[in-house]
């Protein structure tokens, strides 16, 4: 019942009711009282839910959005939903809110389309859009102009969207929704029918259309929108494994890639600040050509036409049949009339495009919009639907296919990265699921066709197919990994990546060839493949080591056959890696050289200790190397250099000179080695004897030593005593030789110290040889009997006693030496010390000190207890004990012995340093012995003391650390004692101990095991690693295969097979160029040229798809590689068939791609090289080839040949206009004057281009259009035209001039303007940018010659009443409301251009008489128009500063050229020109005010918004037709009667006041826009804060312009040109122009934009560019920017100081602006290296110097302080520079 009422509340009138009810439910949610099971039964919910967007308040639209996604995920809600309509409801709901609530709304239709709507709708709920928050009713203003909107009110700007919790794998989703015309729309229906024929003829030139004309005029994202063609385009790949179709595929996949390089400029577009746009893209809306009513009423011609039946009518009324568009038809007499001519005093005007609003648009027939855009492909459907369609293209057989697929993949894979977020592995969203599971399909598919083609290398098949396999592994799995670092992290693989791409990196990371060339895809590569599979990884990483060990082997070997000094710690680390493959190489020379360093080393007194010990860690290495076969020959040379040294031939050398060779042996831890395992070799007899021989030698070879060699060997024998003795033997030699250092004669008294020797005798007793023992008793008996004081000692040694104990210690019972450690004390202290002082007291009874030493016994198991004994002096009683045992009278303390012993072994056993200490105490020893000789029949002491035997005499051996490799410095922590393994196999012991050094501590564990070696990719990175190795080198092992000397003998596993030396030679990429440069020289039919150019075009991909921006190795090598002699023979001739054009069209378009790859580093000798080419004196075929010859033309008949010829052409502009753009960065004066020759002549070339149509094909647009696109690149040079010995350049420019205005007439002034269709715009956009840069060569070149009429054309056509037409510039107006931004910039560009000379200003003003407001209104409003974007309004800036430069009166003059604008107002009558008029105009559309909220929304950042489009996402819904923003849309035309006043106005650029009528002004919806963090200045100041201080102006005459609700963005250069305009302003109207710049308080806001710290901070990323900076060309142009708008900004308040000073001399700004001056002129621009940004910097220093001092002149009290605080801030940056 609760949840009813809730649910019932959700509906309830009051805004606060139904929040508090959402809040409750959400609440009970959250805290599980209830639960979705709960809320998907009632129907009603939903019903609320969807309704709470039809209230006049809507709040908290996230959270409804937000619980509609949850419920959306169970099919009862989704069943509920679509029975109320949610589906149409929520379709239109979303193109009204903000953009992260769009991508929920399309989460939940995501989810609602899992259930289609079979159930008739019951109650359903429909959107009222005019009830929402968003849209409001239009508010009804009165008169034409809204009296109480002069203060100007900033838009309320949503928050910053948070990330979009429905779809966030989306980086960029859809581009903005662009209606079109019936006839565009009728274009892309007939091609994408005609793809879908059967006629491969008609396919191929359809596909041929597209990309030469289709895609050239519409912009790239119609065919996402409208996906229709794209969709027939994938459909074609199929055919590729069609027999006689993949040209067809081939052509498909052109197209594709074409697609996508104008989808990413497109995205560029859209991302650059400069053509942020609002308006909404149906019709140009921001004209000021409005007309009036009268005249729209007398409009209709007498003698109709085609034209004036025609929506967008002309404003130069030509028209007729379509023209073919090569410029040719040009006649004005075959015009069939004109709808727009009149006598030119009628001043009847034609329509304007803003008359769109009101009539009916049949061009614009109603489309369901909402359909097409559910059917329209996002990009990153697009991106993934490529790489499903054109990955199975890369198993093809065709290397032509593979290398064209892979580029249009390049290509696709750079929109993904702008597309899709690594985010898409975390997306639960439908759609991320559906991009998930297609490129997990992908990669899948990848890696299998990467194994594919590794697997297919094989001998089998012929080597050119083997070429081909391994060319497209190379490249296929180069483009695989970078589209796995773009799409993929790293640590999610191992959960997404499947096995086939997972055994693909297994196998390209074993490839070595690979690895060596493109070591940054090794990398990563192996850094997948860590986290994919753990068991191939450690294989790699095995291999690697062992590739590793082969390098150290072979440089090892290398080094040491060099002369001279050599580095021995570098050779010892060699050698010490070099170990680790011997398993594969086993080249065994190698171990004798390690063994001669080693002795080498040791040999010398002055080697440095860090040297010794890595030689003898390497020796140790060697000694007990896992394989036999290493280890016996390190023996066999360590003894071959031991018999050279100690040898019986030595005798009568001296001594001195050879002994030292030895001392590499004379080590504790070698003579251990060789003690323990050498001699014990069970595996080799080899080793064993050799061991054994290296002993004998070393004990014999006393005479053959130096005292100071022989005094080494017996310390460092010493510690190895204990394991030799095992060896004692009194038959065997060495045996022998080991007994002879325990002996006490004459001959070897002072072979060991006394101590030793004793500790060697005691431990013969243990020996498992009867004989050796009862040697030990003798020598012991000698010893005790010859000791001091032996004869008060027990017992009495004699033959007798001796007889008994031959086998004393030889118990059946061994003890366990192992003690306890508890966690908790058991026994007090205190307890331990009562009994500890019974035991030492000599007052109690021996009974009671008996009792408490075996007490003690028992509480010394635990070792915690160790402590306490150790401070009361323990030891020293036992001791004591002892002692007193073995005296004359000590019976009486026998009692006390065995529980004494036993201490005394618990205490040892746990306390390994009192165990060194007592060791070396002989005088214990001994009495051990007196006491296992006094207590010889009771075995209990007898054991006790042989395991206290065990634990002082093999000591040394016991302790482990003593032994290893690397010794810790620090002291090892009491351990358990424990024996080497060979201890126990030589004697016997009374002890249960543990057991060590089963296995050599010094041995290596290799790599690599037989399974591993056994695999073939491991084999093969082997045996090439070897062969790398042993050559040094790709290019020497190349070199040695391709010779015919002999190579060194080696393994048969280590010679390199056919297939490697081929996969070698294919992957280096030297030698592969190098391989095709000899196949093209030697070629003898135009296949193999054409098959060495693919594999050359594979190489230059391979760069691209390794590297990011820098040159290649691809380019480096051709760099130095002798190939234009190679390709000079097919560029010299001209080609003479069909085949061969079809191979000089495969040559050029390598050429280009060669010249863009080295863009960033170009070659002067490759541009030399191609420029001297084309230059030649003789036949020049090359620029030849741009113009068909008679003989060539009449060929035409042929299709094959046309179209080949045509792709000819196309290829050919296009290598020109890439040479002409790697020109731009060329400084070499004979490359730059070969250049400007170069200009002329190809401008001279394409200029006959322009006369020669390819009819009847497409009209010759395919021609047009890339013959305008070359002149377009050509024209943008500065002095293009001079450079030709035969044509003045004037006659160039002219001849230019009359043929782009011929195709601007055909395409755009004949078609009415043509401002709605996009046919035609890619002509039009070049030829207007021709135009452009043909006005500024003309000013250069033209001097005092007056050129401005030949920009004329009629603006009428002869009629039959013979009026004579009037020239004019009418023809540009027309472009400056075009529907695409770059063509109002552009022509906006040309205006600003043309009016630089004051004839072109007249000339346009002259022009713009049939328009209301005439060029002043026309110019201010697009200026104004806060819906354009920045480029275009700066352009109109720049017209407006040209208008001002030409002195205008203050008065109607007559005869007076420039009248200056002239406002008149219909109610007052007033009159008003020049000056006074400018003013007026200026005080009535508020600009500056206007300019106030210009500044304040400035946008300092380098691109829009982070590629989240979701601002963009306007659906043709909202674009309201009537809607059309236009501060000037109320002006009108001057009425017929207007004629009557004074003629000497010339009516130029008058503007009309209209009679105060009532009005209604549409505001458009505010368009929510997604922001980078580094967003715009003051980041809008919210709604209603600023107010204007601009006074209201008087009822009657009211011309304001309310700023509407949009989301404005200015960009730094367009207030650039609004300074400089001001500037101007100041100059014309000094008084006027301060007092607004204060009212508005202009100075303040601009100079609040100049910001040193941003400049600061780009010109850092400049200086030190990291991987994760913005792209340079970026930055450098946001630099640019700023510096260009400081400069404008210095010179305006500049003339602020001239003309007045307060305006900007005012603490609070002055301030600032010099510490800004000053950070800006002491930035660094030492590592800069853009030479035109430099130039910036320079220029703007100039302006920031001449402000400065200005501002010090003007005002040097108030500015010098603040000038000293910025230097001394900056000082340091000040004096460096």
């Amino acid at each position: 019942m609760v949840l009813a009422g809730l649910i019932r509340k959700l509906g309830h009138q009051l805004a606060e009711i139904r929040e508090r009810a959402l809040k409750s439910i959400l609440c009970k949610i959250e805290h599980n009282l209830i639960c979705y099971a709960d809320l998907i039964q009632e129907r009603q919910l939903f019903l609320h839910l969807l309704e709470w967007f039809n209230f006049p308040s809507v709040p908290m639209k996230e959270e409804v959005l937000n619980l509609l996604s949850r419920l959306v995920k169970y099919p009862p809600a989704v069943q509920h939903l679509v029975d109320v309509g949610a589906v149409e409801f929520l379709s239109k709901l979303r193109s009204n809110v903000e953009p992260n609530l769009q991508a929920e709304i399309d989460g939940i239709l995501d989810g609602l389309f899992l259930l289609p709507s079979e159930v008739p709708a019951l109650s359903s709920a429909s959107y009222q859009t005019n009830q929402t928050e968003l849209s409001k009713n239009p508010e009804i203003l009165t008169g034409y102009f809204p009296q109480d909107k002069s203060n100007f009110q900033q838009m309320e700007v949503p928050p910053r969207p948070v990330v979009n919790q429905t779809v966030k794998c989306l980086k960029f989703s859809t581009f903005p929704w662009l209606p079109l015309t019936t006839t565009d729309r009728h274009v892309l229906s007939s091609n994408e029918s005609s793809l879908r024929s059967s006629n491969h003829t008609l396919i191929w030139n359809t596909c041929e259309l597209l990309k030469d004309v289709i895609m050239q005029d519409f912009p790239a994202e119609i065919f996402l929108q409208r996906p229709k063609i794209v969709q027939s385009l994938l459909s074609l790949l199929k055919l590729a494994f069609g027999d006689g179709k993949h040209r067809l595929a081939l052509q498909s996949v052109s197209c594709l890639q074409q697609l996508c390089m104008y989808l990413r400029n497109r995205l560029n577009f859209h991302r650059d600040p400069g053509f942020f746009s609002n308006k909404h893209d149906t019709v140009s809306q921001n004209s000021s050509l409005s007309y009036c009513h009268e005249a729209r009423g007398t409009h209709h011609s007498q003698n109709p036409s085609p034209g004036s039946s025609s929506p967008r009518p002309s404003v130069v009324g030509r028209t007729g049949q379509r023209p073919r568009g090569d410029g040719q038809d040009w006649d004005a007499a075959s015009s069939s009339g004109s709808s727009s001519h009149a006598h030119v005093n009628s001043r009847i005007s034609v329509h304007s495009p803003l008359d769109m609003g009101h009539i009916d648009l049949p061009e614009l027939e109603t489309e369901d919009t909402l359909e097409l855009q559910f059917q329209q492909l996002s990009l990153p459907q697009f991106c993934v639907s490529i790489l499903e369609s054109a990955v199975p293209l890369l198993r093809t057989g065709s290397r032509q296919v593979i290398i064209r697929v892979l580029e249009l993949l390049t290509e696709d894979m750079t929109l993904i990265g702008e597309a899709i977020s690594t985010d898409i592995w975390d997306d639960s969203s439908l759609f991320g699921i559906d991009m998930k599971e297609k490129l997990l399909l992908v990669l899948g598919a990848l890696g299998e066709t990467m194994c594919y083609h590794k697997s297919s290398i094989s001998l089998e098949q012929p080597e050119v197919m083997l070429v081909h396999h391994r060319m497209a592994f190379i490249s296929i799995s180069l483009f695989a990994v970078r589209l796995l670092q773009t799409l993929l992290p790293v640590e999610k693989a191992s959960e997404f990546l499947s096995e086939p791409m997972s055994t693909a990196l297994f196998l390209l990371s074993l490839d070595m060839p690979i690895s060596l060339e493109y070591p940054n895809i090794h990398e990563a590569v192996v850094a997948y493949l860590e986290q994919l599979n753990s068991e191939n990884y450690s294989i790699y990483k095995r291999t690697a080591e062992a590739v590793y060990s082969i390098e150290c082997t072979c440089n090892f070997l290398s080094d040491i056959g060099k002369e001279g000094e050599k580095n021995l710690l570098e050779l010892v680390e060699l050698a010490d890696q070099a170990l680790r493959s011997f398993s594969y190489h086993q080249h065994f020379p190698l171990i004798k050289e390690i063994i001669s360093i080693c002795s080498k080393i040791w040999k010398s007194a002055q080697a440095s200790p860090l040297l010794q010990g890595e030689s003898q860690k390497v020796l140790l290495h060697m000694l007990s190397h896992p394989l036999p076969r290493v280890k016996a020959e390190t023996y066999h040379c360590c003894l071959e250099i031991t018999k050279e040294c100690l040898g019986v031939h030595n005798v009568t050398k001296p001594v001195s000179s050879l002994c030292n060779g030895i001392h590499f042996l004379l080590h504790p831890k070698v003579l251990y080695e060789i003690s323990v395992f050498g001699i014990q070799e069970p595996e080799s007899e080899q080793v064993n004897t050799a061991a054994k021989a290296i002993l004998l030698y070393l004990l014999q070879g006393r005479l053959m030593m130096t005292a100071l060699t022989w005094n080494k060997f017996i310390e460092s024998l010493c510690p190895v005593i204990p394991i030799l003795q095992g060896y004692a033997d009194t038959e065997d030699p060495l045996g022998n030789c080991i007994l002879l250092l325990s002996k006490a004669s004459s001959d070897t008294e002072e072979m060991l110290p006394c101590t030793t020797r004793l500790k060697s005798m005691l431990r013969l007793l243990l020996v498992k040889k009867p004989s050796v023992r009862s040697l030990a008793l003798k020598l012991l008996a000698f010893h005790l009997t010859s000791e001091e004081g032996a004869d008060t000692k027990r017992p009495l040694i004699d033959a007798r006693v001796l007889s008994r104990v031959t086998d004393l210690f030889i118990g059946k019972k061994p003890i366990e030496l192992r003690l306890d450690d508890r966690r908790e004390l058991v026994i007090k202290l205190e307890t331990v010390e009562k009994v500890y002082e019974i035991f030492t007291s000599d007052d109690v009874d021996l009974v009671l000190r008996k009792s408490a030493a075996e007490q003690l016994a028992v509480i010394m198991q635990d070792i915690k207890m160790h402590a306490v004994v150790k401070k009361l002096c323990l030891i020293d009683k036992i001791i004591e004990y002892l002692n007193e045992c073995v005296s004359q009278d000590g019976k009486v303390v026998e009692c006390l012995v065995q529980p004494c012993l036993t201490l005394l072994r618990k205490v040892l056993c746990g306390d390994p340093v009192m165990r060194v200490s007592l060791s070396q105490q002989s005088s214990l020893l001994t009495v051990l012995f007196r006491v296992s000789l006094i207590f010889h029949e009771d075995c209990s002491v007898v054991t006790e003391v042989g395991a206290l035997f065990c634990l002082l005499l093999f000591d040394e051996v016991s302790r482990m650390d003593m032994w290893s490799v690397n010794p810790s410095n620090k002291p090892s922590l009491p351990s358990v004692f424990s024996l080497p393994v060979s201890v126990f196999r030589r004697y016997h012991l009374p002890v249960h101990v543990i057991g060590h050094h089963a296995v050599s501590p010094y041995s290596i564990v290799l790599p690599l095991s037989a399974d591993c070696l056994a695999l073939k990719p491991v084999s093969d990175m082997l045996r090439i690693a070897w062969n790398l190795s042993w050559y040094h080198g790709s290019d020497n092992l190349l070199k040695q295969m391709n010779s015919e000397t002999k190579t060194q003998e080696i393994l048969d596993a280590l010679k390199l097979s056919t297939e490697d030396i081929l996969t070698l030679k294919i992957t280096h990429m030297a030698s592969g160029l190098q391989d095709c440069l000899h196949s093209i020289v030697q070629a003898a039919t135009h296949r193999e040229v054409r098959a060495a150019v693919t594999r050359m075009s594979f190489y230059l991909l391979n760069d691209r798809l390794s590297l990011k921006g820098c040159p290649g190795p691809c380019g480096v090598t051709l760099k130095s590689l002798a190939w234009h002699t190679a390709l000079n023979r097919f560029l010299q001739v001209l080609p003479a068939c069909t085949e061969d054009e079809k191979l000089l069209i495969d040559i050029i378009h390598f050429l280009n791609k060669l010249i863009k790859e080295q863009r960033k580093n170009s070659s002067l000798e490759l541009l030399n090289w191609i420029l001297e080419l084309l230059l030649r004196h003789s036949a020049n075929p090359l620029l030849d080839l741009l113009v068909l010859t008679e003989s060539q033309a009449r060929e035409e008949t042929d299709d094959i040949r046309t179209a080949v010829r045509q792709q000819l052409q196309k290829e050919l502009i296009a290598l020109f206009d890439t040479l002409l753009l790697n020109f731009m960065e060329v400084t070499d004066r004979k490359c730059s004057e070969l250049l400007y020759v170069f200009q002329t002549q190809l401008a001279l070339k394409l200029l006959q281009c322009l006369k020669v149509t390819d009819a009847p094909h497409f009209y010759g647009l395919p021609s047009l259009e890339r013959t305008l696109r070359g002149m377009a690149n050509l024209t943008a040079f500065p002095g293009w035209s001079s450079h030709s010995p035969l044509t003045k350049p004037l006659d160039i420019c002219v001849k230019y001039l009359s043929g782009l205005l011929e195709v601007i007439t055909s395409f755009y002034v004949e078609r009415g303007g043509n401002a709605m269709s996009f046919m035609g715009k890619g002509v039009t956009k070049s030829t207007i940018l021709c135009l452009l840069h043909l006005s500024h060569e003309m000013m250069a070149q033209a001097g005092s010659l007056e050129w401005m009429s030949l920009w004329f054309l009629p603006l009428g056509s002869h009629s039959e009443e013979h009026i004579p037409t009037q020239q004019g510039l009418a023809w540009l107006i027309p472009l400056w409301v075009d529907r695409d931004p770059e063509v109002r910039f552009t022509s906006l560009g040309l205006g600003s251009a043309l009016t630089t000379l004051e004839t072109g200003c007249v000339a346009l003003a002259n022009s713009c008489q049939n328009i209301s407001g005439g060029l002043w209104g026309t110019v201010v409003n697009i200026l104004l128009d806060q819906s354009e974007c920045s480029m275009v309004r700066r352009e109109a800036a720049f017209i407006l500063q040209n208008l001002l430069v030409i002195p205008m009166p203050t008065e109607i003059i007559k005869d007076y050229t420039w009248q200056g604008p002239c406002v008149h107002d219909e109610d007052s009558g007033l009159s008003l020109i020049g000056k006074p008029a400018l003013q007026a105009l200026l005080y009535h559309c508020h600009f500056y005010e206007h300019l106030n909220q210009m500044v304040k929304h400035c946008y300092l950042g380098r691109c829009m918004f982070d590629l989240n489009f979701s601002a963009f996402d306007r659906n043709s819904e909202s674009n309201d037709l009537n809607g059309l923003d236009d501060s000037f849309k109320f002006w009108r035309a001057p009425s017929r009667t207007s004629q009557d006043r004074d003629p000497s106005s010339l009516s130029t650029s008058e503007t009309t006041v209209a009679p105060s009528l009532g009005s209604t002004e549409f505001q458009p919806l505010v368009q929510s826009t997604t922001l980078l963090p580094e967003a715009s200045h003051d980041q809008f100041v919210a709604q209603g804060h600023q107010e204007s201080t601009s006074p209201r102006p008087p009822h009657d005459s009211s011309l304001s312009a309310p700023l509407p609700k949009l989301c404005v963005f200015v960009t730094p250069s367009l207030l650039s040109a609004m300074c400089s305009l001001l500037d101007n302003l100041l100059t014309i109207a000094p008084r006027d122009t301060a007092k607004a710049f204060r009212q508005a308080h202009l100075i303040e806001l601009l100079c609040s934009i100049a910001d040193a710290t941003l400049i600061q901070t780009c010109v850092q990323e400049l200086r030190a560019l990291l991987p994760s900076s913005p792209p340079a060309e970026h930055t450098q142009a946001q630099v640019s920017f700023l510096l260009e708008y400081l400069s404008s900004l210095s010179r305006l308040l500049q003339s602020c100081l001239l003309v007045e000073p307060d305006l900007v001399i005012q603490d609070e700004l002055v301030k600032p602006l010099i510490t800004n001056i000053i950070g800006i002129l002491t930035i660094c621009t030492k590592d800069v290296l853009d030479k035109e940004l430099i130039s910036a910097f320079y220029h703007t220093w100039t302006h920031l110097f001449n402000l400065l001092a200005m501002l010090l002149r003007k005002a040097g009290a108030i500015t010098l302080p603040f000038v000293t605080v910025a230097l001394a801030k900056h000082w340091t940056a000040a004096i460096v520079l």
